[in-house]
Parts: structure tokens; sequence; C-alpha cells
């Protein structure tokens, strides 16, 4: 069995199209999104179409539950100013989204759990299995690890959110994070200049006779393709993110 984990498009189809085009040639029995696929970027109706094509379990994530409701769950450290501008482009993503286009995001699903073997199973989810909000990264302490993620070790288990593509043991099993499709960056930089990277980031998992392989991918997407759509889109501060991508 081969599966596809993508994350973290983030209203970004030209990144999701060069993932799309990279496992063309793959012979996938499986894709599986795990959430933040719609909200931020300049191409949301363009995502949820490509989605719906797709026809791939969904999962919820933070951004894709505060883009329907405007509930802010997590306790992030933000400014007024940038809190302010994150709604604003919220508003803009919501009315550029069909009435069919919101009922299918609000369809995505806390967890999705894929069967691999007659005993092993594949979890999917955003943050953990109990909050899309949950923050796991490689250096998470293994206490805090294990509470969040300890309870669910009979699967082998994924999930998006950090935008940091890692894996790490737990119990018999792994948890990994395929990195973000439409929104990748270097976690080790100043705020001040802050730049994205010019790839999408996925994983693939295939399951045979007893073997597990993990396969991280990473494939550049087209950027001038990206911005074009930026500045067409009418996407409020478009040229503050598109600001993100020229080199420094």
């Amino acid at each position: 069995m081969k599966l596809i984990i993508i994350s973290d498009i983030h209203g970004n189809c030209v990144a999701l199209d060069a993932v799309l085009a990279d496992i063309q040639q793959e012979s996938i029995d499986q894709i599986v999104c795990l959430g933040d696929a719609i909200q931020g970027g300049p191409q949301p109706v363009a995502v949820v179409q490509r989605l719906r094509q797709l026809g791939c379990p969904v999962v919820m994530g933070n951004a894709d539950a505060w883009l329907l409701s405007d509930e802010e769950s997590g306790e992030e450290d933000i400014s007024e100013e940038r809190r302010r501008k994150l709604e604003v482009v919220r508003q803009w993503s919501l009315a550029q989204l069909s009435a069919d286009d919101q009922t299918f995001i609000a369809a995505f699903r806390p967890t999705v759990e894929i069967p691999l073997t007659p005993t092993r199973s594949l979890l999917c989810f955003h943050g953990s299995p109990t909050s899309f909000d949950d923050l796991i990264f490689p250096y998470t302490p293994e206490e805090e690890f294990q509470r969040l993620l300890g309870p669910f070790a009979h699967h082998i288990l994924t999930g998006g959110h950090t935008h940091l593509p890692h894996i790490r043991r737990i119990g018999d099993n792994f948890f990994f994070n395929p990195g973000s499709v439409g929104l990748a960056y270097n976690h080790q930089q100043e705020e001040d200049g802050f730049r994205t990277d010019p790839w999408a980031e996925y994983a693939m998992l295939t399951v045979s006779d007893g073997r597990v392989r993990l396969e991280f991918r990473r494939v550049p997407f087209d950027v001038p393709a990206l911005l074009m759509a930026y500045r067409d889109s009418g996407r409020p501060y478009a040229e503050e993110a598109i600001a993100q991508y020229r080199k420094k």
C-alpha cells in the first residue's frame, strides 16, 4: 500500500499542483490531507476544487476552522496589527468561496484512520489526535510528546500544523510530520526579513510485505506563477506575501 500525505497547503494551488505532478508516475492507493488547506494564500477556490477532484479525506486544521467560524482556539502571541491583517485576509477568502465550498470545508474531519494491514493503521490529524492546536516539534520534551501521542501509539501517527518535516519514534511505531505543501520555511530565522521556501513538502508512506518505508519529498514549484496569482487575485496585503519570496 502506498500513501501520499500532504498538509498545510494554505491556499497555494501552484504548490499543490507541483506535488500532484510529482506523484503522477507513482502507483498511489490513497492521498490524505492533514488540514490547513484553504486559508492564507491567493487560491482558496482552486485548492477546494483540487481537493474535490482528488476525493481524498481531509483533516480539519486550526486555520480551516478559524476561516469558517472566526473563533480563535490557539494561544497565538501576535500583535493587534497582525491579527487585524489576518482577519482582513480571512474575510477576503470567505468572499471567494461559495456556500458549497464552505460546506465542503466544514465537512473536514477531526481525524482520519487508514488501515494499512490487518493489525496496523495510520492515524492522521492536524496538531494531535485530540486538538488541532497542539504543537509537536522534534524538540518537544518526551513527557509532553508521550502525553499527546502515547495513548495512540498502537498506530503509525502523522500530523501537520508546525510546517516542519520530521520523524520520531513512539513505542513500536512512529510519528511523522510531512511538512508543508504551500508554506514551507526555515524555522531558524529571524522574524524580520522572514522568507518562505520555493518548494512544496510532502511524504510518501509505503507498507508492503511487513516492510514500512517513509520518504520525505521536496519539490520546487513555479514561484513566478504563485506571485502572479497573488497580484491577480485581489488578496489583501498581496505585496507583503510576495516580498517573502524575493531573494535577500
